[in-house]
């Protein structure tokens, strides 16, 4: 069974990374919506996520800042500038990275992988303070729309998570998605 914290709570930070550290699967607030996360290089963390929502896909990840995001990209340097300015304010880039960054369960095609910087305290103290990358994928089932209200995901997956990180009810859209397809970008949603 999994315990609650509120962000603000200076145990939350010092919890999550333990749990991630042992791989385990917490839920925590982004700007956008909820997400599962869990250590991006433990496969067997990431397949629970997958049984989860119950499916097997490509995740996007939580990076700390620009310039790591700049060290994963594997693309021209000429593309990079332009990838680095979609990754502000609510946007997810799909774009190939390096070897090892993360699992490779969880990248797409050409070893691409969704990467985010969300907007928000906890995701900024969290991904600064983690070795590895961090997956965010929404809470929900899949062909379910994502889970906003704090006391449903709860009663959903509380049995399934090893901490919920709490900011009460987080009602907004997923992030805008742009995929970088032969040197162009592509907005997806």
């Amino acid at each position: 069974m999994s315990r609650t914290i509120h962000w603000k709570n200076k145990e939350a930070l010092i919890k999550a990374s333990e749990i991630l550290l042992n791989g385990g699967i917490i839920i925590y607030p982004t700007d956008t919506l909820y997400g599962f996360g869990c250590d991006a290089k433990n496969e067997k963390a990431i397949n629970r996520i997958n049984l989860l929502k119950n499916r097997i896909s490509p995740m996007s990840v939580i990076a700390p800042s620009k310039e790591i995001v700049n060290s994963w990209l594997n693309i021209k340097e000429a593309y990079k500038k332009e990838a680095l300015s979609f990754i502000d304010g609510g946007r997810t880039i799909i774009v190939p990275v390096y070897d090892n960054i993360v699992s490779k369960n969880i990248c797409g095609e050409n070893n691409s992988l969704g990467i985010r910087i969300p907007d928000h305290p906890f995701c900024t103290l969290l991904s600064n303070n983690f070795p590895n990358p961090i997956t965010t994928t929404s809470v929900n089932r899949t062909k379910m729309p994502a889970m906003t209200d704090l006391k449903k995901i709860y009663k959903e997956f509380s049995e399934d998570v090893n901490l919920i990180v709490e900011d009460g009810n987080i009602n907004r859209k997923g992030s805008e998605i742009r995929i970088f397809k032969k040197g162009i970008w592509v907005r997806i949603r």
